[in-house]
């Protein structure tokens, strides 16, 4: 049976849809595990709206425990965001909540924004079908990637060191005693001055399966696919290899790019991407996503009618290299931002170690942090200047900016959410200040994240 079919949509007008937040059963390689899981009215994983439909939802919590969800590409007003800290509302268990606003077109996802359930697979992903999408002859498949491990993710945070009184950014955190054991966690060094893979899984999912029991999806031989791509990983960034396909990008985290002839690409934490692939020919076609750094993979494969599945291996033959903005630096967004001046310009350094382990903005965390304060209607370029050991994919709440600068050299890059700042490497993007409130900006490995680095963007003018 296919995961992640789409979701049965409502039509304009129609009541709120349903979606409810619950814990459910996953046999991984033959092991069961309790997670979380988000679904729709049908009961399968997320939500897919139509073009121009609203995004008007009743969040009904299930899990056994308190927790809120953050619509992650979608720019709502900023009490819906799905966030306690900027002003959203946490939900306790047995209890429900109401969003209504208009909905973003693109390929976005949903998660938790609570302690650290979004390990634990409380996530899913967010359609939303432009009138493009309606009117184009293609097959959509949304994949959604995880990593995955059978601990208590509270035990692998307090045995990297996390939360030792540094300025642990999120709520609703409990810490085992015990630390757990040392083969979860990993500081593979990699070259000067860089680490990569701060946690070790025990499996890497592709719409929950591994490729011990991938999801096959029966495609048309001599037709066209839309591949929605997300990286739901808390930790991990992939490498994507399309293998004997021929794909054009088309999009990332919702926003249209030129378009780009792609076969192997990196895809940071929270980033998606949209990838036309023409099937040409009979048979099976194998999409995967290797780990930066590691052999371990994951994936999903296309097959058209009657073709045969064989066997892929979970380990690649060779470790994939650091995920790099080798991509970036040749997108550019199909509606780029009109050319203005910046009325206000902030370097943010992105700092933190291994040990302590403790992640930063500027040397603070999300205890003492200082917020950044915009007008409404300002023109804002950030530049993030990485003087840490890791990469970090960096995400704006309630507003897409553009890629601006890849160190030191301008490009009129995409728009996106989240953009990689790799070790010693500087990127500045620019925004509009167009949404007023209080909005996250954080580095997306939840576990950076949890032990501080975050802080937020704050309109003067909102309380």
């Amino acid at each position: 049976m296919a995961a992640f079919p789409r979701v049965p949509r409502a039509g304009t007008g129609s009541p709120p849809l349903r979606l409810t937040v619950g814990r459910r059963s996953l046999d991984v390689n033959g092991k069961t595990a309790s997670v979380f899981g988000i679904t729709g009215p049908d009961g399968m994983p997320g939500l897919t709206l139509d073009a121009g439909q609203r995004f008007a939802v009743t969040l009904a919590n299930r899990a056994g425990e308190t927790t809120i969800i953050h619509w992650h590409g979608q720019t709502p007003p900023y009490r819906q965001d799905g966030v306690a800290e900027t002003g959203g509302a946490l939900i306790a268990d047995g209890a429900e909540q109401g969003y209504d606003f208009a909905a973003r077109a693109g390929t976005h996802w949903m998660h938790s924004h609570h302690g650290l359930q979004e390990q634990m697979l409380m996530a899913a992903p967010l359609i939303v079908r432009s009138v493009e999408d309606t009117r184009a002859d293609a097959q959509d498949v949304t994949v959604l990637l995880h990593d995955f491990t059978f601990r208590d993710p509270a035990a692998i945070l307090a045995q990297l060191g996390g939360m030792s009184g540094h300025g642990a950014a999120m709520p609703g955190m409990t810490m085992p005693q015990d630390g757990g054991a040392s083969h979860d966690m990993k500081s593979a060094v990699t070259g000067a001055g860089m680490d990569l893979n701060d946690v070790d899984y025990d499996a890497y999912l592709a719409n929950d399966r591994t490729l011990a029991d991938p999801l096959v999806v029966r495609v048309e031989r001599r037709g066209r696919v839309r591949l929605r791509l997300i990286n739901g990983a808390t930790t991990t960034a992939f490498w994507i290899d399309l293998g004997a396909l021929d794909g054009t990008l088309v999009a990332v985290d919702g926003d249209a790019v030129r378009p780009l002839a792609v076969r192997r690409f990196p895809l940071a934490q929270a980033q998606r991407a949209d990838v036309l692939l023409d099937v040409t020919e009979a048979g099976a076609f194998p999409v995967l996503a290797q780990r930066e750094g590691d052999r371990q993979r994951t994936g999903i494969i296309l097959a058209t009618p009657q073709a045969v599945v064989g066997r892929i291996a979970s380990d690649a033959d060779s470790a994939a290299p650091a995920a790099d903005l080798s991509l970036e630096a040749r997108l550019a967004a199909a509606q780029p931002l009109p050319q203005r001046a910046a009325d206000l310009v902030h370097r943010m350094a992105l700092t933190g170690t291994m040990r302590p382990y403790v992640w930063s903005i500027d040397g603070r965390t999300w205890r003492d942090h200082q917020p950044l304060f915009v007008s409404q209607g300002q023109r804002v370029e950030l530049t993030f200047v990485n003087q840490s050991r890791m990469a970090h994919p960096m995400h704006l709440h309630g507003h897409h900016f553009q890629v601006t600068e890849i160190n030191g050299t301008r490009i009129a890059g995409a728009l996106r959410d989240t953009v990689l700042v790799p070790v010693n490497a500087s990127v500045t993007v620019a925004f509009d200040a167009d949404n007023p409130g209080r909005w996250l900006l954080h580095c997306h490995n939840l576990f950076h994240m949890a032990s501080g680095m975050m802080t937020e963007l704050a309109y003067d003018n909102v309380g």
